[in-house]
């Protein structure tokens, strides 16, 4: 415990300026046992504070350290737990009580003793000792007399030092001498005196008699010096020796250090020479095929490739410092530079040569696809380009001038190429559409260039046809045969789908291949970046202005080589969106329902080129050309909606369904079929709420200036076409429109059948509404009959005026009726029947009951019972 307490005294309370007083070695109660030491200490500057700290084991390793202190005036009570039995357990109160188990009861009460003193020390305030025993705390009280020495216990502990066996010996002989019995202190003070008196004076005569051996020392001292002074001269003659020895080894050494530096200089001669003619050097084949190589076949082609990268290598070598000042070095970069200018040159002409061919082969394979929906195949000349593709990507870092030439001769030869084979192509589309050249000329196409000039008439015309009611197509489409006109819409509308959709799958690839040939032929990295071009922008290559794409060395108004692809191909298919535009025009005329295939088949493309690259010229231009579609489907769904605010109803005959809505069944139908899994699903969505709105309004307005049909029979029978159709398609975004027209249909049903049955039995109807206004006044239901004017007589009257002859013929002439003002397409009649039949009975058990409340036991009943009404209905509606 003495070694544990100093060292806790030298690393942990010494460089914090305390004093280790009691220590003692504790565990928590109750828990695991990680001992841990509790410490009593005071602090060497005043004022003097008293702390308990608690000191742990590292973890980590074998050293202390501090983890809690408390101050000594925090502490409330001190609990030893038991004063008679040893016991190590005690607690301590300061904020919380802290209960610990000391390692043995001597260290508990030592530690506890100490906590005492300190108090009556340095605090002397009231801290309650518990459970203490008090002979302990009597030990602990300093006595008047040696209360000085009590206080200063604290420093005597740290100067205090053991004996060691030698100190203790000689105070063993001391005190023998006295015999243990020291009575005189002074005497035994002077004693010790004297005898060090006599020690002094011994020391004194020892050093003088030691003089003589000093002086002998400094005899041989003397001749020690005589020896060196001898030795020193014989060095200084062998140092004279070897000077002559040293210049003659100086002169050697200089003319090994010449011959090392020559031949130091001759291995860097050899060494810039090989480095020269290693590199520098280009091999007589090669130049040979720079020169005069086959650019036709693969094998020559081969050759100057390998030739040109050999002298790209031979031009790009790093010289070294100086190199650039050797007059063979400048002869052979000459050389190099004139071998690159001469088969650059060659190169380009042998490409341009390639291209011209190029166009004049495809213009021959045209005339047969001229009758056919495809466009001609560029693969076999793309693959014999493409053998070129390394020659192209050296022309471009070693001549950029010649390869931005050659990229504009590319641009310009295969626009004009693909300008011819893309409007062949969509003219045959437009024939293929039309059915023939005469049904072509009605449509505006007139001879073989392709160009919609349809007269306003004639768009007009189409608009109306397309439009408007769909069942009655022009006279030319009647002529095709025995086919209805529904038939021939959906016939027109599945071959235009088909066509539109050949289109497309033809550009496409087209689209897509060309651009993959761009970037492999003219080395064109189709990476992401980061600021696109807007189409505007690629435009500006059209015009003449493709010459600002480049300045003489690098590409300067594009950012990136993405770009650079992006505009070349903008310039190649510039016919491309104009030629798509104007199919979308003449679909659009021809069937304005064309544009809901248009719009589908468009996202869908758009979507797939998007996905791929969504900034490449096919995203964008079918980008652009979906605009145009989605703005003639709005434009379609508008058309729609005017019409039905336009519509005009006959005054002389029944109203029935409502042609626009026959004709949004046929629409939502359609567009069923058409949008089914399709991208753009939201866009119809929003139409569908517009037109269902539209036909809403337009249902009401029509309802309310119909004069040969009621209101409640328009409204009822055009909400139940409305009901069935969205019912039968269960288009979600609707459900709350299916759920309206519904409540409209069964309210004007409703009201349908009440203003019609009206009041069959109306005297006796005005007989009871009397007798409910006197039971309203306060006359109790069986004193009603009492009353003059309502009495059982009266009441006998009216019904003997209702027989069920009577009856049978007022519900015959109401069937009649019904049945001059309902449609046979929506065949509601039964339903409205029924209704009126369930509303007959529940007046008939409404008179019952109030017979049988208000003239009880007087046996009246009805001409007629529920049976005879039903067997009425039943045979009525039979023998109609």
């Amino acid at each position: 415990m003495t070694a544990i307490k100093h060292a806790l005294q030298r690393d942990i309370f010494t460089p914090n300026d305390e004093r280790l007083l009691s220590i003692v070695n504790v565990c928590k109660a109750g828990k695991k046992k990680r001992n841990c030491f509790l410490c009593a200490t005071v602090t060497t500057e005043r004022p003097v504070q008293v702390n308990v700290v608690k000191v742990k084991k590292s973890d980590k390793g074998d050293f202390y350290k501090r983890q809690t202190a408390w101050a000594l005036r925090d502490l409330a009570v001190v609990d030893a737990k038991d004063a008679v039995k040893e016991n190590p357990e005690f607690d301590l109160h300061f904020d919380k009580v802290y209960k610990w188990v000391a390692s043995s009861t001597v260290e508990k009460n030592t530690f506890i003793s100490c906590i005492w003193k300190l108090n009556q020390r340095y605090l002397r305030k009231k801290i309650d000792f518990i459970n203490v025993s008090s002979q302990l705390l009597e030990e602990s009280v300093p006595s008047g007399e040696n209360q000085s020495v009590a206080g200063g216990d604290e420093e005597a502990v740290d100067e205090y030092q053991e004996l060691n066996a030698r100190e203790e010996q000689d105070i063993e002989i001391m005190m023998e001498g006295c015999e243990y019995a020291i009575s005189n202190a002074e005497a035994f003070a002077e004693k010790l005196s004297r005898e060090l008196q006599v020690l002094d004076g011994a020391n004194i005569q020892s050093i003088m008699a030691s003089e003589k051996q000093v002086n002998i020392l400094m005899k041989l001292l003397d001749e020690a010096l005589k020896e060196v002074d001898q030795i020193e001269l014989k060095l200084s003659s062998y140092e004279e020796m070897l000077q002559s020895v040293k210049e003659q080894m100086d002169q050697i050494s200089e003319s090994n250090h010449l011959i090392h530096l020559s031949n130091t200089n001759n291995v860097k001669l050899l060494s810039e020479i090989e480095f020269l003619v290693n590199h520098m050097d280009l091999a007589k084949g090669h130049i040979k095929a720079l020169q005069e190589g086959d650019l036709t076949s693969s094998r020559g082609i081969e050759a100057c490739t390998n030739a040109a990268d050999a002298l790209l290598q031979c031009m790009n070598v790093a010289l070294r410092p100086g190199h650039d000042m050797l007059h063979a070095v400048k002869q052979q970069q000459q050389r190099f530079s004139d071998l690159r200018e001469q088969f650059a040159r060659r190169l380009a002409s042998h490409l341009n040569s390639v291209f011209v061919q190029q166009g004049h082969d495809q213009s021959s394979t045209l005339a047969q696809h001229s009758v056919e929906l495809t466009l001609p195949n560029h693969h076999p000349f793309h693959r014999d380009l493409l053998r070129y593709a390394k020659l192209m990507e050296w022309l471009k870092n070693t001549d950029y001038g010649k390869y931005e030439g050659l990229t504009r001769n590319y641009m310009d030869y295969l626009s004009r190429l693909y300008e011819r084979e893309i409007k062949d192509f969509f003219e045959v589309a437009k024939i293929k559409m039309t059915g023939t050249t005469r049904e072509g000329k009605k449509f505006g196409l007139h001879g073989s260039s392709g160009k919609l000039t349809g007269s306003t008439s004639s768009l007009n015309k189409l608009s109306v046809q397309s439009s408007g009611n769909r069942r009655s197509q022009s006279s030319s489409l009647l002529d095709m045969g025995n086919m209805s006109a529904s038939d021939l819409d959906v016939a027109d509308r599945t071959k235009f789908d088909k066509i539109f959709e050949q289109v497309l799958s033809e550009l496409e690839p087209l689209c897509l291949a060309e651009q993959d040939f761009i970037s492999k032929f003219f080395k064109l990295q189709q990476h992401q970046s980061t600021s696109g071009t807007t189409t505007n922008e690629a435009e500006e290559m059209d015009g003449g202005t493709s010459s600002r794409l480049y300045s003489s060395g690098v590409p300067q108004t594009i950012s990136s080589e993405k770009d650079m692809i992006r505009q070349m191909m903008t310039k190649i298919f510039r016919c491309t969106e104009p030629e798509l535009n104007n199919l979308i025009a003449l679909g659009d005329k021809i069937d304005s329902f064309n544009s809901l295939y248009m719009l589908v088949k468009m996202s869908h493309h758009v979507w797939t080129a998007q996905n791929v690259d969504p900034a490449s010229f096919l995203s964008t231009t079918l980008g652009n050309v979906l605009v145009t579609v989605k703005r003639n489907f709005d434009k379609c769904i508008s058309n729609q909606m005017k019409q039905m605010d336009e519509v005009k109803i006959s005054k002389k005959s029944k109203v029935g369904i409502l042609p626009f809505v026959a004709e949004f069944e046929e629409f939502a139908a359609l567009a069923e079929s058409i949008f089914k899994n399709a991208e753009r699903r939201g866009d119809l969505d929003k139409a569908y709420i517009k037109l269902i709105r539209a036909v809403f309004v337009s249902v009401e307005k029509v309802a309310n200036e119909s004069q040969k049909t009621p209101r409640d029979v328009v409204m009822m029978e055009n909400f139940h076409h409305i009901f069935a159709t969205l019912s039968r398609l269960k288009i979600s975004c609707l459900e709350a429109e299916k759920k309206e027209a519904k409540q409209k249909y069964t309210e004007h049903l409703q009201s349908y059948v009440i203003y019609s049955l009206g009041q069959p039995l109306e005297k006796l109807n005005h007989f009871f509404e009397g007798v409910e206004a006197r039971v309203a006044q306060g006359i109790r239901e069986e004193e009603v009959s009492y009353q003059l004017a309502f009495n059982k007589q009266e009441l006998r009257k009216v019904i003997k005026e209702y027989p069920g002859k009577e009856v049978k013929k007022g519900l015959d002439n109401l069937y009649k009726k019904v049945d001059k003002h309902l449609c046979e397409e929506e065949n509601l009649l039964q339903v409205v029947w029924h209704s009126m039949q369930d509303e007959f009975i529940r007046q008939y058990k409404h008179f019952e009951g109030l017979i049988a409340r208000c003239y009880p036991g007087s046996g009246i009943t009805m001409e007629f019972t529920i049976q005879d009404i039903l067997d009425y209905c039943s045979s009525i509606a039979q023998s109609h």
